[in-house]
């Protein structure tokens, strides 16, 4: 009676083994494939990103050397004559 038992707990006990067995090699299947989806699909999208960063970059200084700037320059300028022109003319 007891070596049945022993027996039966032999076998179910190596069923479980091939099985968890099989389930680890498809885990390490998934792994790979989702190692290759990261290489091959989120890396050129992250690229894509950095691209566009970078071209937001070079419009935001194209922009601010070519608008900005003169801008400031310009209301410097007449501030900077109003304030000589106050000082002139003693308005207070």
């Amino acid at each position: 009676m007891l070596s049945n038992a022993r027996d039966i707990a032999i076998i179910i006990l190596a069923f479980q083994s091939i099985v968890v067995g099989a389930l680890m090699i498809y885990l390490l299947l998934q792994i790979r494939s989702l190692v290759s989806l990261l290489r091959d699909e989120i890396k050129p999208l992250l690229e894509s990103a950095n691209h566009t960063a970078d071209t937001v970059r070079g419009t935001a200084d194209f922009v601010s050397s070519n608008l900005v700037q003169p801008i400031v320059r310009a209301n410097s300028f007449v501030a900077g004559i109003r304030g000589g022109l106050k000082a002139l003319i003693g308005r207070r």
